[in-house]
């Protein structure tokens, strides 16, 4: 039996990627999850028909109020949360200097303040259930990236935020946690904004030899069921944390160097 069964799982930004394949992976073996994403007919759609393991439900997690109602939404359903899984986020790609501020708000609402409101509502459940609270964040929590300037602050917040909550509540018997995935083959990039906040529409990298989002998924899972306290998933991302604490300057060239090579890349005027 898995050590996950009859367990209630609730996950953000659910509709495609890592969150979808978390969704599935919690199910598999046995969870119950309430997903959220900004179109719940889509959320439908991708899961299919009716499951009473599974709640969809309709939340911006950028608005304070659909996360609380999220939450109330599973604890209503269920009667309690064992793990919270902050995963719902965006990218950007452009210059800081060409950016509108508004891209920077959103990337900050969505990624960060999202896994405040839902971890401010969720932790009372979690907290009677001795669960975990995860959030899915990335290098660039560790490393500052060119052209993702908002990103990476939001990162770097997500996971200040998460370091403090998991000292206060270490000896509650809650486990909080955050998960560094490197590049995975996702919507995140198609969805990424630019300049002026519109879409990119398109990835620079070659998505068929990146990470897939169920192998990620499984690695996410399995960190949270032995109560990891950090991932970092891959060698690049291991390395660049190492560099970055070690050789700052030495990281600073490589990381521009990295993604002066995108295609397209906006670096190239600074070159």
């Amino acid at each position: 039996m898995s050590t996950f069964n009859d367990k209630v799982f609730v996950i953000t930004g659910g509709s495609s990627g890592i969150g979808k394949a978390l969704t599935e992976t919690a199910l598999a073996q046995g969870a119950k999850v309430a997903v959220c994403g900004r179109d719940v007919k889509k959320l439908q759609a991708v899961f299919g028909g009716a499951n009473d393991n599974l709640l969809c439900f309709k939340a911006d997690v950028s608005i304070e109020e659909d996360c609380q109602y999220f939450i109330e939404a599973a604890l209503q359903k269920w009667g309690r949360i064992d793990v919270l899984i902050n995963n719902a986020g965006i990218s950007m790609r452009a210059l800081f200097e060409e950016a509108d501020l508004k891209v920077i708000k959103e990337l900050m609402d969505i990624n960060f303040w999202g896994t405040v409101y839902c971890s401010k509502y969720a932790l009372p459940a979690i907290k009677r259930s001795k669960g975990v609270i995860a959030g899915v964040s990335s290098i660039a929590g560790y490393r500052g990236l060119p052209c993702r300037t908002g990103y990476s602050a939001s990162k770097f917040a997500m996971q200040g935020f998460m370091e403090s909550l998991r000292t206060e509540l270490l000896h509650t018997g809650v486990h909080v946690m955050w998960v560094c995935p490197g590049f995975i083959a996702s919507n995140i990039r198609n969805v990424a904004r630019g300049a002026d906040g519109s879409a990119q529409k398109e990835t620079p990298l070659d998505e068929s030899k990146l990470m897939s989002p169920e192998e990620c998924a499984g690695i996410i899972i399995k960190g949270i069921e032995n109560r990891k306290r950090t991932i970092v998933m891959t060698g690049q991302g291991k390395l660049t944390v190492l560099i970055n604490k070690l050789f700052p300057s030495l990281a600073d060239n490589m990381v521009f160097k990295h993604f002066l090579k995108e295609p397209d890349s906006p670096l190239v005027g600074y070159k």
